[in-house]
């Protein structure tokens, strides 16, 4: 609609604008702490490029999948289903069902952790009060997608605001950060944990919710009628989301780096990484860290949540819903959280394998 002002394509867009936001929930979920303070710990910045190139990856994925939503009017789920064979499809469920599994894996242990370092609850019983966490956010369902939209959000800039106070306390090195940012560096040590970053960084799940989240902007679709103009504003919200996202992914591996790996400290889990951070740092970034960690683990359980009900739907034409969606993944993910935190299991290797996962399931995505 050429007739449409400046001023009115403004105000479109920031009707718009939130979908790039909820998905980019997903790319600084707890399985990117993991993997991100790993790394950064054990690697310093040589490994910040990694997350700058999977970070570009996923703005490329989730541009394409927001524009087939657009394009076609449905998921990419259901395109799935609608364009490959029945034998196809089932493999398809399965896999991407796989990958919600594991990123909610990574959900549950995080925000065990994350109530065990404010709250002081032993994390056994902070993973089953995590499998609760997300009911009261998906309650507002009943009031319209953007009330959650709204929460997720929020949570996100709260992310933000935590590691923007964590990277001026830890006074990095810019040159080394610009430098590593754009010059690779890989050996065989530092593999799995640059494996790890992909996976973590460019989510399957979030790439199947994308598609279907278009369809809460049908009425916008219905007053523009031009889709390069939609498909225009769903690439600039990816970008924008995305960037902000994989900014702080940067800064989790910056702060681990800065203040891990240039005083020679061992981080074996994200424990440590805590106890380790208030004392050099003080305590407003070790409450920073926790509070950050607790929003990222309810946020990417709701992103979590409601792509794995896209995803159902979608590959089988049946209706869930979602507080039964959320009960039973995380009946599926809490016991092995459970079983292996129980048994003493490394919480940091937890998340890094569970994003190794991931990574191993993009190509089938």
């Amino acid at each position: 609609m050429s007739e449409i002002s400046g001023r009115q394509k403004t105000l479109y867009f920031l009707k718009f604008i939130g979908l790039g936001l909820v998905v980019g929930v997903a790319y600084v979920d707890p399985g990117n702490w993991g993997t991100d303070i790993a790394a950064g710990s054990k690697f310093g910045y040589s490994l910040l490029w990694v997350v700058v190139m999977s970070n570009l990856i996923g703005i490329f994925m989730q541009y394409l999948s927001s524009k087939l939503g657009i394009a076609t009017g449905m998921s990419l789920s259901e395109n799935c289903r609608e364009n490959f064979s029945k034998h196809k499809t089932i493999g398809l469920w399965i896999s991407a069902e796989i990958a919600v599994i594991a990123t909610d894996l990574a959900e549950v242990v995080g925000a065990a952790i994350a109530i065990f370092l404010l709250f002081k609850i032993p994390l056994i019983y902070g993973a089953m009060l995590a499998s609760l966490d997300t009911l009261l956010i998906l309650g507002l369902e009943k009031f319209g997608m953007r009330k959650i939209e709204a929460v997720i959000i929020g949570m996100m800039v709260l992310i933000g605001c935590a590691y923007l106070i964590e990277i001026n306390l830890a006074q990095p090195d810019w040159n080394q950060i610009a430098y590593h940012a754009v010059v690779p560096s890989l050996n065989h040590n530092s593999l799995i944990i640059a494996v790890g970053i992909l996976g973590a960084t460019v989510m399957p799940h979030a790439i199947f919710l994308h598609s279907a989240m278009t369809k809460t902007r049908k009425t916008i679709f219905d007053v523009l009628k031009t889709p390069k103009r939609i498909i225009r504003f769903s690439l600039m919200d990816t970008v924008v989301a995305l960037v902000f996202a994989g900014l702080i992914n940067g800064a989790i591996l910056v702060m681990s780096a800065a203040t891990f790996y240039q005083k020679n400290l061992a981080i074996e889990s994200i424990q440590t990484a805590y106890q380790t951070l208030s004392p050099l740092l003080g305590n407003v970034s070790g409450l920073a860290f926790g509070v950050a960690l607790l929003a990222s683990g309810i946020a990417s359980s709701v992103v979590a949540t409601l792509s794995g009900q896209v995803i159902f739907e979608g590959f089988t034409k049946l209706r869930t819903n979602l507080w039964k969606r959320r009960l039973v993944i995380r009946s599926i993910t809490v016991v092995p959280a459970v079983i292996a935190l129980y048994y003493g299991a490394n919480t940091l290797d937890l998340l890094v394998i569970s994003q190794v996962i991931l990574s191993l399931q993009l190509p089938f995505t």
